[in-house]
Order: C-alpha cells, then structure tokens, then sequence
C-alpha cells in the first residue's frame, strides 16, 4: 500500500454520520486562539487546495502558486450538507497524510487578521472535522513559509477515506447539497487547478473514470 492510499473497506451507504455539535462563536474564537499560538511570527499564510482556490473566503495582500509535502487532497470528509444531504451524502476536499499538494499560498492582510481568521474558521470549521495545522510551503519561487491548513481528522466517523470506484460514482450521479452538487464542486476544482497550469494528474483520471460510469 502507498503512502497515500488511504482505503475505506466495506463502506456503507449511507454511511450513519455523526458530525457532533456544531462549534459555538466562543469554540471558533478559542480554535482560532490556540492556532495562531503555534504560529511562528511573520505573515499569516493560508494554504488553498480546494474550493478555496475558486472562492476565496477573505481579500489576499498576496497570493502565489505554491506545494505542501506530506500531505495530499482528497475526497475524504463526508458532507451532509453542503454538498449533500443526511440520506445521499456527498464529499468534500480534505487534506490527508502522504505525498503532496499544489494549491495556492494566500498571504492574509494585517489590518483585518482577526476577523479573517473567524470568517475562515466559520466556513471550514463549522463542525470539528479538520484540524488547523500549520504546513510547510514552498511557493513557486523556492522560498519557504509555514502556512495555515485544514488536515482530516482521521479518527471522526466524517472521515470517508478512499472510496472504491463504485460508491464514488453514485455519489457523483446524486450527491447534492445547499451549494451544489459534489460532482460539480470537483468539476470546479480541477477547472480551477488546470487553468493555473497546476492539474491535479490522479484526480483528473479519478474523476474521468468514475464521471463516465
């Protein structure tokens, strides 16, 4: 097994999810508290692998192509919501250990870090899903920065992990949610990805394959 295989067996579905509580204002300020407390001074960096490529939550002083290493995107995190519901979920975008990632490297602006943290935390942590973490990035001019990004949480019943074929092509054909479908969420993605000349290779083939079933 690869180091970035991460095989759901015998997968029911519907899966029975338990996404628990949803965080309170008071949980996000002190999720976003204790982040930023591991921070090691400098620019906060934010890294985007997925929709916030194609919509970004907050304004960027700067934003640069850029690589994570240790990590890689993947349709792991269950959604029952946005891009699904409790009886057909869907999928969403997470980042899960082994290999690596492109995406985009956003350098958020000073005078408004706090409340784009919070806005941040309110879209990607509504549920305690993720785990912020700080990655090391190489933007695409050599030059390192620790930036901040969501990692699954391998142990929640939200994590999906790497579906056969089969299931995955289901819920292509009928996942959707508030903001659409899955299908058309990681149709979005990898548009967004070739069109800065940084496709995503095993996705686009998964995506082929499992579309066209």
């Amino acid at each position: 097994m690869s180091a970035i295989e991460t095989v759901s067996l015998n997968v029911a579905y519907p899966p029975l999810l338990d996404f628990g509580e949803q965080l309170t204002r008071e949980q996000l300020v002190h999720s976003v508290q204790h982040t930023m407390s591991r921070h090691q001074g400098g620019p906060v960096w934010l890294f985007a692998y997925g929709s916030l490529i194609w919509r970004p939550e907050c304004n960027a002083a700067e934003r640069r192509r850029a690589r994570v290493h240790g990590y890689h995107r993947g349709l792991y995190l269950w959604s029952h919501e946005h891009r699904g519901t409790p009886e057909c979920p869907g999928l969403v975008f997470g980042l899960d250990r082994g290999g690596s990632c492109s995406g985009f490297a956003y350098r958020l602006p000073d005078d408004c870090l706090e409340d784009s943290l919070l806005a941040l935390w309110q879209r990607e942590m509504p549920y305690p899903a993720y785990r912020p973490h700080w990655l090391n990035c190489r933007l695409e001019d050599g030059s390192k920065v620790q930036a901040l990004g969501f990692v699954l949480e391998r142990h929640l019943p939200c994590y999906a992990g790497n579906l056969p074929d089969t299931l995955l092509s289901q819920i292509f054909a009928n996942a959707k949610g508030r903001y659409g479908s899955t299908r058309d969420y990681v149709e979005q993605t990898l548009n967004a990805l070739r069109s800065h000349a940084m496709p995503d290779r095993n996705l686009e083939a998964r995506f082929r394959r499992c579309h066209s079933r």
